[in-house]
């Protein structure tokens, strides 16, 4: 009578960047003749790393990872890792639908003109492209500017096949002047700051400065202030 029996076992490894398993299954497997058989299926489980940024400094000089910046091409124009692989996870959305026409002109006239954020959906040659470049044995370090995209674009890849990939926990904009060698216009923390909030303190200064000047005119020249009043068009 034949019989299947099956063991299972499964090593775990923990350090400072997280934790990793390496499992694998045995089964044996008696035949009608009485021979057994035995074969071994080995299959690696990994979790994705969130590091602080002076420890993903380390990962790179110390242990060989290459960077990957998942963020859109404007910020990665402002600031970006030296010697870095750029492949956006998500791209401007340049459709021209009647539904994301009308979603790109509410985006662009309040989250665009404010905080300066493209119009943009998810890339879904992401992975694909990411592939090209990079083998799954690659050791990656995958940074975005606030930490989400990251995360969302190691899950994608360890779904691909990565095992080798860390995360910065809360982005770019953790990260302290000179950690990293960078290139761009700012700094790597700054490089998400855009639109009219990046002079809002330059306009609350100017028109307190306005202000200022126009009580103390009022003060001490009360009537030359009066006569400018009088030369004011009425409604």
């Amino acid at each position: 009578m034949a019989g299947i029996a099956t063991c299972a076992l499964t090593l775990s490894s923990r350090s400072n960047f997280g934790t990793s398993w390496l499992e694998f299954d045995t089964h044996h497997r008696r035949t009608i003749r009485g021979k057994p058989k035995r074969w071994r299926n080995f299959g690696i489980r990994a979790e994705v790393n969130f590091v602080n940024p002076d420890e993903a400094k380390k990962l790179v000089t110390d242990e060989g990872y290459a960077v990957l910046d998942v963020r859109d091409k404007t910020q990665y124009e402002r600031a970006h890792i030296k010697s870095c692989y750029h492949v956006p996870l998500f791209i401007q959305n340049q459709d021209n639908d009647f539904g994301t026409i009308i979603k790109r002109t509410v985006h662009n006239n309040f989250s665009g003109l404010f905080f300066g954020l493209p119009f943009t959906k998810l890339n879904d040659k992401f992975v694909d492209s990411v592939q090209s470049q990079l083998s799954p044995q690659s050791k990656l370090l995958i940074v975005c500017q606030e930490g989400l995209r990251s995360t969302a674009a190691a899950t994608k890849l360890e779904a691909a096949g990565f095992k080798n990939v860390a995360c910065v926990t809360s982005g770019l904009q953790s990260v302290k002047p000179g950690t990293f060698d960078s290139e761009g216009s700012t700094e790597l923390q700054d490089a998400g700051k855009a639109g009219l909030i990046t002079i809002q303190g330059k306009i609350s200064a100017v028109l307190g400065t306005v202000l200022v000047c126009a009580y103390l005119f009022i003060t001490f020249f009360p009537e030359q202030a009066e006569k400018l009043l009088q030369l004011a068009p009425s409604s």
